[in-house]
C-alpha cells in the first residue's frame, strides 16, 4: 500500500489516515507531495493521474484507489480487523464513528482560525483568538467535553480505551493545543500530552520540523523567513 500525503508541518488530514497506519504498525509506503494546488504543479497531476479529487491524503491499494481520510479510515478497517481500529462494542463503535464525523464535518471556526503548523510556536496568536472569536472558544469547550466525557468512560489512556481511528482523528487539535496554547481542561491537557507523546507522533513531529518549507497559504501569522 502506498499513502500520498502533503507537508508534514501543515497537513491534518495527512496526519489522520498516516497515523492511523503507522501507530498500530500497519505496513506501507509513504509519498510524500509539496503542497502546490496550481495547474500543473507535480502535486495536482501525480494526484490527478491516480483519483479525480487531487488531494491528500490518497491511499493507493495494489492499484485501487480509496480517497478522503474517513474513507481510508474505513478501508483499512475493514482490510485490518485484527488492529481493532474501531472500539468492538457496537454501541462504543457507533459512538467513535459519531465523534470522528463531527470532527470530519465540524469545528470551522478552530481549523480556519488555528491551521495546523507542527514547528511553530504561537501563544500570543492563540490569546487573540480566544479573546476576539467566540466560535473558536465554542469549539474548544465541545472538543473538551467529548475527550472528558469519553475518557471517563473508557477509562483511557485513549478515547475509547485502546487507540483508534478515532484517536487518529483528533491529533491535529493536540498539535493546534501546542502551538496555539489553547486553554483546555486538566484531563483534556493530559490526553492530548499522550497523543503527541506517542512514537508515531514523534516521528511525524520531528520530519514535519525538519521541512522548512514555508507554505504562504498555510502561514496566516507569519511572514516569509
Amino acid at each position: 500500500m502506498e499513502l500520498y500525503i502533503g507537508n508534514k508541518n501543515y497537513s491534518s488530514w495527512s496526519l489522520r489516515a498516516w497515523l492511523t497506519m503507522k501507530q498500530p504498525g500497519i505496513g506501507f509506503s509513504e509519498r510524500q507531495l509539496r503542497f502546490d494546488h496550481s495547474d500543473g504543479s507535480p502535486f495536482r497531476t501525480t494526484l490527478l493521474a491516480l483519483a479525480p479529487t487531487a488531494r491528500v491524503p490518497l491511499l493507493v491499494d495494489d492499484g485501487f484507489a480509496v480517497w478522503d481520510s474517513l474513507a481510508i479510515a474505513e478501508y483499512l478497517a475493514e482490510r485490518f480487523p485484527d488492529k481493532r481500529l474501531w472500539p468492538l462494542d457496537p454501541k462504543q463503535r457507533a459512538r467513535a464513528r459519531s465523534l470522528c464525523a463531527e470532527m470530519h464535518s465540524g469545528f470551522l471556526a478552530l481549523r480556519a482560525r488555528c491551521p495546523m503548523n507542527v514547528e511553530a510556536s504561537l501563544p500570543d496568536v492563540g490569546t487573540r483568538l480566544i479573546a476576539e472569536w467566540p466560535e473558536v472558544t465554542t469549539e474548544l469547550q465541545r472538543i473538551d467535553a467529548m475527550w472528558r466525557e469519553a475518557l471517563a468512560e473508557s477509562g483511557g489512556p485513549f478515547l475509547f480505551g485502546a487507540f483508534g481511528i478515532v484517536d487518529a482523528y483528533f491529533a491535529p487539535i493536540c498539535v493546534r493545543a501546542q502551538t496555539y496554547r489553547l486553554p483546555l481542561g486538566v484531563e483534556a491537557k493530559a490526553y492530548a500530552a499522550r497523543i503527541l507523546a506517542l512514537p508515531a507522533m514523534q516521528e511525524w513531529s520531528t520530519a514535519a520540523r525538519a521541512e522548512h518549507d514555508f507554505v504562504e497559504e498555510d502561514e496566516p501569522y507569519r511572514q516569509r523567513p
